[in-house]
């Protein structure tokens, strides 16, 4: 009898070690007593989610962890985003992830204004009636994350990004990374929409607000991570697989749909510090049995990584290993534990550090270790994999791989 399959992605689970924390990664500080139940009774080992030294994005590292070669389906994080919010995109179309941010004296000073949460929808309806001689879409996704896509004949996706992917500076204007009449339309209209946003946004009435309040207002848009529709079949096609998901980011959430997977609605999964892991994980003991493969994104830990708050990570990763315990109640079932990325608070970004990796469930070989961490998992059977290999080795073990050969 075949079994099931469960991916349980921490995502920004891996770190460094951190001065703070007596020089442990907030992993090996955290008391996680379930986590470690599972390095326990399972098999583990470190992860690469693409190749060793090359940092993830998180669209990246889930089309790896997903069977896909990111070098060949990866088109741009843009179109991904507009999927994980349930916009439609035709072949044409090239769609941009954006953030609400602060301009100040022609600079950016908060890529995140503020990490805004209220009133964005105000905002975006503004946004809708700039003018730039093309149609686009523009839609709100969570907190100070949205969505632009350029609509019609003629464009091109290889622009290069107006966020400048840091504070302090000047947004930088859209240039054709492959010269050609395409780019250069579509770098010419996204540095006009920017240019429109920042007038239209200056004098907006929530920023008015925001600013009598003390927030930083959200007065500009930055684009970035431009891109079509990549082509790649659906996990049904390339695996056979009957495949489903949970999340709160909408990056992830649309990999998932372009992989034509089901996406589980779950309102507690917020993709903020304020997501509910028991709301996550009771999602998944319900809906697995309809599915040959689940994979369950849980943020938090990445957040914390991003504003180099090392306490905070601890925290959040003690919240979520209280809720892991209840997946030993599924049976049949292969548990893969690890993440998508290495998120270290001390650099306040993605890593190329290997993730830590446990793989549980009945008859695996179990090792000698006994902690859900970045060192000791090091030293497990498993050695250390590309994120490409997990979804074999889980298809493996659950007895859904055809042999090769005779």
């Amino acid at each position: 009898m075949s079994g099931k399959m469960l991916m349980l992605i921490l995502d920004g689970i891996g770190d460094r070690s951190v001065e703070e924390l007596d020089g442990k990664t907030p992993l090996e500080a955290a008391e996680t007593p379930h986590l470690d139940s599972f390095a326990e009774e399972g098999q583990n080992g470190l992860m690469d989610t693409i190749a060793p030294g090359i940092r993830p994005g998180s669209d990246t590292g889930h089309l790896s962890l997903l069977g896909y070669d990111p070098y060949e389906v990866y088109s741009g994080r843009g179109p991904f985003e507009a999927a994980g919010i349930g916009m439609e995109l035709a072949p044409d179309d090239v769609a941009f992830r954006c953030n609400f941010a602060t301009l100040e004296d022609g600079k950016v000073v908060d890529r995140r204004a503020g990490r805004i949460k209220e009133d964005t929808e105000e905002l975006a309806e503004a946004i809708r009636d700039i003018d730039i001689g093309v149609d686009f879409e523009f839609e709100k996704a969570v907190e100070h994350r949205c969505v632009l896509v350029l609509k019609g004949e003629g464009l091109g996706g290889d622009v290069t990004d107006v966020d400048p992917h840091e504070i302090d500076t000047e947004f930088h204007e859209a240039a054709p990374m492959v010269d050609s009449e395409e780019n250069r339309r579509t770098a010419e209209l996204l540095n006009e929409f920017v240019e429109k946003t920042a007038d239209v946004l200056s004098d907006h009435p929530v920023n008015r607000k925001r600013e009598g309040d003390g927030k930083l207002p959200a007065n500009v848009i930055l684009p970035r991570g431009g891109g079509k529709v990549p082509d790649m079949d659906d996990l049904d096609s390339k695996h056979g697989l009957d495949a489903g998901a949970v999340s709160g980011i909408p990056l992830v959430r649309g990999v998932c749909a372009l992989a034509g997977m089901d996406i589980l609605e779950v309102e507690e999964a917020t993709g903020g510090l304020d997501t509910d892991p028991d709301s996550i994980i009771e999602a998944v003991v319900g809906s697995i049995k309809d599915h040959d493969l689940m994979m369950v994104n849980i943020k938090g830990c990445d957040l914390s990584g991003h504003d180099g708050l090392p306490g905070q990570k601890v925290d959040f990763i003690e919240k979520l290993d209280s809720s892991v315990a209840k997946l030993k109640e599924l049976e049949d079932v292969y548990i893969a534990i690890t993440g998508d990325h290495s998120t270290p608070v001390t650099i306040q970004d993605h890593s190329g550090d290997p993730l830590p990796l446990t793989i549980w469930g009945e008859d695996v070989r179990v090792d000698d270790i006994d902690e859900f961490n970045e060192r000791a998992c090091s030293k497990g059977a498993i050695n250390r994999i590309k994120g490409g290999d997990l979804l074999n080795i889980l298809k493996d073990l659950a007895d859904l791989t055809e042999k090769f050969g005779a």
